[in-house]
């Protein structure tokens, strides 16, 4: 079965992602990792997330896939010692020298990370050879072309099916380095394709009717699952270690349903009912990126910034009570009394139903629930677990 890899940036990520069904988690540490600006894991919170997902069967990855420069190289050999000492069962890196550091140092797998630009069976060979255990392909590749890596390498695959792309050949970019001085290859990326431009043709302003922007729209891979799964990559990567507790989960619990009903049935019944799962969560447009060949202009976001509503996440589960039928949640987002709402879970498929009043954790009735992380309840037939998430209904 393929493996299904998920983000997450802090451990009540790394514990959502578990529970929702992937069987793999990639995290940053504080060190040598591409995200700067996410929660990012102590040496502490590494052993910690990798005990919880041990006892769920799931593993853990750490990146260290910076493109480092030489004072960014201090402490590499401990911390990697103290990565295994943690329990990490794979670390992903872009640089030989980390790999090879690794690899002499340690006995953690070491995954080849995308920003090594591995688009060819030629480059996939070289890594075999230095006995990589995993590389990651660069997300410029069509299907014909991962699946004629796949049936020629020894080494394990692994493909991007969902989340952000980046307008540079696997997001070696210098826009951010030049414009705002933050190393995108050293953890510190401004997303500067993403921001507002005017374009000119020489003198003349070209985008009269509004901004020009670079930005490409995000990978969504459902319809093409299948046929990935049949040409067997080992591994399904989801990119989003700074997305929410929602999105994760959302993300998650709709591939792993995806997955395992291919895999069971040989068929997919409906990709239409997947396709609606993961909209709850995004808000930004999605193509299939490289994955049937060179994109289009219907591929790109040039002249519109494509961040859409979502549906509104409110709360998480704490627990519910058989008796008086009531919920214990934490809430995340404003909601009022009498709302129509849904739930799903790591055992739930999305649900809907309604609510009355709402209450307070000592039992008094309020008018609207209004405060982030404040614990309310309500009453419902619907037999909740904790970590269920509850969102508006559209």
């Amino acid at each position: 079965m393929v493996e299904l890899l998920a983000p997450a940036g802090d451990l009540e990520k790394l514990k959502i992602a578990v529970l929702y069904g992937a069987d793999a988690v990639f995290i940053g540490g504080h060190q040598f990792s591409l995200r700067a600006r996410a929660s990012n894991f102590t040496i502490e919170d590494i052993k910690e997330g990798c005990d919880f997902a041990h006892r769920h069967g799931c593993k853990i990855h750490v990146t260290t896939n910076i493109i480092p420069h030489n004072a960014d190289l201090k402490d590499l050999i401990t911390y990697l010692k103290d990565l295994e000492k943690a329990g990490v069962d794979a670390i992903i890196c872009a640089s030989y020298y980390i790999f090879q550091t690794a690899k002499t140092y340690t006995k953690l797998e070491c995954h080849i990370s995308t920003q090594q630009s591995t688009l060819n069976l030629s480059a996939v060979k070289v890594w075999e050879d230095l006995k990589a255990d995993r590389v990651v392909l660069g997300r410029e590749l069509s299907l014909e072309q991962i699946k004629y890596i796949k049936e020629n390498a020894k080494t394990e695959i692994e493909v991007f099916i969902h989340g952000g792309m980046c307008v540079a050949v696997s997001g070696r970019c210098m826009l951010s380095n030049i414009m705002t001085r933050r190393d995108a290859n050293r953890g510190g990326c401004a997303h500067s394709c993403r921001w507002n431009y005017d374009l000119y043709d020489r003198v003349h302003k070209v985008n009269q009717d509004g901004y020009f922007a670079m930005s490409s729209k995000d990978l969504q891979a459902i319809r093409m699952i299948p046929a990935l799964m049949d040409i067997k990559v080992d591994s399904f990567k989801i990119e989003g270690r700074m997305k929410s507790i929602h999105y994760i989960a959302t993300v998650i619990k709709t591939y792993r349903m995806l997955i395992d009903e291919y895999a069971k049935t040989g068929k997919i019944n409906d990709f239409s009912y997947y396709e609606n799962e993961i909209a709850k969560a995004e808000n930004r447009q999605t193509s299939i990126g490289f994955l049937k060949g060179l994109p289009t202009k219907d591929e790109q976001l040039y002249n519109s910034r494509s961040e859409q509503p979502t549906q509104e996440f409110i709360g998480i589960v704490l627990e519910y009570n058989k008796d008086t039928k009531m919920v214990k949640m934490e809430q995340r987002n404003f909601f009022k009394p009498f709302s129509k709402l849904e739930a799903f879970g790591p055992q739930l498929v999305s649900t809907k139903f309604d609510i009355q009043e709402i209450y307070d954790e000592n039992g008094v009735e309020i008018e609207v629930a209004r405060h982030p992380k404040q614990i309310v309840m309500f009453k419902t037939d619907l037999e909740l677990k904790p970590y269920d998430m509850i969102r508006l209904s559209r």
